[in-house]
């Protein structure tokens, strides 16, 4: 209801308060791994719950192996994904074959929940344009954006098209905490409402835009207001909670199959790593703050809970990461044996028809 209310000084003039807005934080884990309150329902369900956690495990092996593969001279340069692997495989894992996800770099959990294969990331962030062309389940998925926030408008334009042509399907577009300093993200929480589109974007928030803490990115409390602004409903959620991330998206997503419009979701969590192997963030942070972020690793969460359910033991644990490694390694042998790509390819994927200008320097690195 209305609230007026004298301005001090002006006697004639009153307030009206027109709008009020409240951003709201969930998680259902505790930084322990203990349960806080009623958990939905998935939860209960050890089949469920252990494959979340057997993703999650999977991706932070693979990410330690690319990295020591960039440190060999085996990979181009690579972006850690340690610490936000609840983030990736709680949305990826609320969504639907039929849907489509644009994601940022850093978004290997996500990617391998969603049936890109280890060896496609390898091709990938070795330089090989064949890693974006998946073979498997999300042949429709977008491949990785790593310039900051010019994905969110592909994003929009993949919601319009669902609604045009009136297909249950919705838009799951992944970026970080600096993409929302961009106009690219404006421009597109906006035209999301107005158009009440079915997206849901998922801000990770780690803490850092390379080396530029969020508090000097913006003045705002949270990240998750942005996009009050656009008329989207707007949630903050604990991204190192595997669980709390896997159910928010779940309800962003429904509602917006059943035609309610967009939603943000802020997911909070860190970067462990650095922001690339070419960064070294020591040099910006200390080594207190990230030691304090390890007592938070999101992969100690779910397995407590996974062992207070008498779900998980030693035993289990052993098999995993050995299951895990031998993936991994085989994955990495199979990278290994790819012929690497002739140079003239780096025009290929460019244009339907490559326009004359460029097609006369292919034709001259080809050696013709």
């Amino acid at each position: 209801m209305p609230m007026d209310k004298k301005i001090p000084g002006e006697q004639s003039a009153i307030e009206t308060i027109v709008a009020d807005f409240g951003i709201r934080h969930r998680r259902y884990l505790d930084t322990s791994g203990k349960l806080i309150g009623e958990a939905p329902p998935f939860a209960d369900d050890p089949k469920i719950m252990t494959s979340l956690y057997r993703a999650m495990m999977l991706t932070r092996i693979f990410d330690a192996k690319a990295v020591a593969l960039q440190r060999t001279g085996q990979l181009g340069t690579y972006p850690s994904c340690v610490g936000q692997e609840a983030v990736g495989v709680g949305y990826a894992s609320a969504m639907t074959d039929e849907d489509v996800m644009l994601t940022t770099y850093r978004e290997q959990a996500a990617q391998l929940w969603r049936g890109v294969t280890m060896t496609e990331l390898l091709l990938y962030w070795g330089g090989d344009e064949r890693g974006c062309d998946y073979k498997g389940r999300p042949r429709q998925d977008f491949p990785v954006a790593v310039p900051i926030a010019t994905h969110i408008p592909h994003a929009v334009g993949v919601a319009t098209a669902f609604k045009l042509r009136r297909e249950p399907r919705v838009a799951v577009c992944a970026f970080g905490d600096g993409a929302t300093s961009k106009g690219d993200f404006y421009e597109s929480v906006n035209i999301a409402g107005a158009w009440s589109l079915p997206v849901v974007f998922m801000v990770i928030n780690n803490g850092w835009a390379i080396s530029l803490p969020v508090g000097r990115q913006t003045a705002a409390q949270t990240l998750a207001q942005k996009a009050i602004a656009g008329g989207i409903p707007a949630m903050q959620v604990d991204g190192n909670d595997v669980i709390a991330v896997r159910q928010m998206m779940s309800e962003a997503m429904e509602r917006a199959r059943a035609g309610g419009g967009a939603s943000l979701i802020e997911a909070l969590t860190y970067r462990m790593g650095h922001h690339t192997t070419a960064d070294d963030a020591t040099r910006y942070r200390s080594e207190d703050e990230v030691s304090a972020a390890w007592k938070r690793d999101p992969l100690i969460r779910v397995r407590t809970y996974l062992g207070d359910k008498g779900w998980w033991s030693k035993q289990d644990e052993e098999h995993l990461v050995t299951d895990c490694r031998a993936k991994v390694d085989a994955a990495v042998a199979e990278y290994l044996a790819i012929e690497p790509p002739c140079p003239e390819s780096m025009f290929d994927h460019l244009f339907e028809t490559l326009p004359a200008s460029l097609a006369w320097q292919r034709k001259k690195l080809a050696g013709g």
